[in-house]
C-alpha cells in the first residue's frame, strides 16, 4: 500500500478548507436571525419565507431557468451538429474557418461577446425590425453562441475515442447515412450529450456578464438580481437562496455518484 506524505495530506485538507469553509459559513449564516450577516443573532428559518415571498427573486430565477433549458437544449443540437462536421467529413472548403468560429467563444472574453452580441441585436433592429428591444429572445440567441462551443468540444473528444467499424458495419447492411447517425452514432454518443447538455445548462444559469449586455427591462435574470442586491450590501434572504442552489447541486452530485456506481 502506498504511504500518504503527510504534507501532501495537509495541502490537501488545507485546500478544501479554503474552498469549502464560505460555502459551510454561508449556509450556517442563512439561518440566522439578525440582520447583519456577520452578528450571530440566534437560529431562525424566516429568510426562507421572506425569500419565498419576494417576486422579484422568483421571477428572476424562473426566467433564468427557462432560459438556460432552451439555450442548452439548442446547443446540444447545434454542438453536435459542428463536431459532427468537423470529425466525420474530413477535409473540405472552409473547415479552418467552420473550426475558428466554433471554437472562438472558447477564448473570447465574455466583454466582447457581450458587446457584439448587443451591437448586432440594435442592427438588426433598426434594419430587419427583429428582434423588438432586448429580451428572453436576445439572451437565449447569445447563450446558445457560447454554449454551442462548448458542447462542440466535449462531443468531439466522444467523436474521437469512438469505433467507426460500428458506422461502417451498419452502412454496408444497407443503412443510410441519416439512419447511421440516429441509430448507432447517438446512442453511442448519448453520454457525452448529457454532459454537454448539464455544462451548458450550468453556464447559462451561472452567466452574468453576456446577460447584462443582451437583457432588457423585465428580463433580469438570476445572477444579475443578486448582483445588485449584494452590490448594496449582503443579506440574509440571499444567503438562503445560495443555501438552496447549494443543496440542488449536491442533492444532483450524490445522485449521479449513486448511479454510477450501480452501474460498476
Amino acid at each position: 500500500m502506498m504511504r500518504r506524505s503527510p504534507v501532501l495530506l495537509t495541502v490537501c485538507i488545507l485546500g478544501f478548507v479554503f474552498l469549502y469553509a464560505p460555502m459551510v459559513s454561508l449556509v450556517i449564516f442563512s439561518f440566522n436571525e439578525s440582520k447583519l450577516v456577520t452578528v450571530w443573532g440566534g437560529f431562525s428559518t424566516k429568510w426562507y419565507g421572506e425569500l419565498f415571498r419576494d417576486p422579484q427573486i422568483l421571477q428572476s430565477a424562473w426566467i433564468s431557468f427557462q432560459v438556460a433549458f432552451v439555450s442548452a437544449s439548442l446547443a446540444v443540437v447545434l454542438g453536435t451538429l459542428a463536431a459532427y462536421v468537423l470529425m466525420r467529413f474530413g477535409r473540405f472548403r472552409s473547415r479552418a474557418l467552420l473550426t475558428g468560429m466554433v471554437t472562438a467563444p472558447l477564448v473570447m472574453p465574455e466583454v466582447i461577446t457581450g458587446l457584439s452580441m448587443l451591437l448586432l441585436f440594435v442592427s438588426l433592429e433598426q434594419f430587419v425590425g427583429w428582434p423588438k428591444g432586448r429580451g428572453m429572445t436576445t439572451i437565449i440567441i447569445a447563450h446558445v453562441t457560447f454554449c454551442m462551443a462548448y458542447v462542440a468540444v466535449v462531443v468531439q473528444s466522444r467523436l474521437s475515442g469512438m469505433d467507426q467499424s460500428l458506422e461502417e458495419a451498419a452502412m454496408d447492411l444497407g443503412a443510410r447515412p441519416v439512419r447511421v447517425f440516429f441509430d448507432v452514432t447517438l446512442p453511442v454518443i448519448s453520454p457525452a450529450l448529457v454532459a454537454g447538455w448539464l455544462l451548458a445548462f450550468t453556464l447559462s444559469l451561472d452567466d452574468l456578464v453576456i446577460a447584462s449586455f443582451v437583457t432588457g427591462p423585465g428580463a433580469s435574470t438570476l445572477p444579475m438580481v443578486i448582483f445588485s442586491k449584494v452590490r448594496l450590501g449582503v443579506s440574509p434572504d440571499i444567503n438562503a437562496l445560495a443555501t438552496i442552489i447549494i443543496c440542488i447541486v449536491a442533492l444532483g452530485v450524490a445522485i449521479a455518484t449513486f448511479q454510477l456506481r450501480r452501474k460498476k
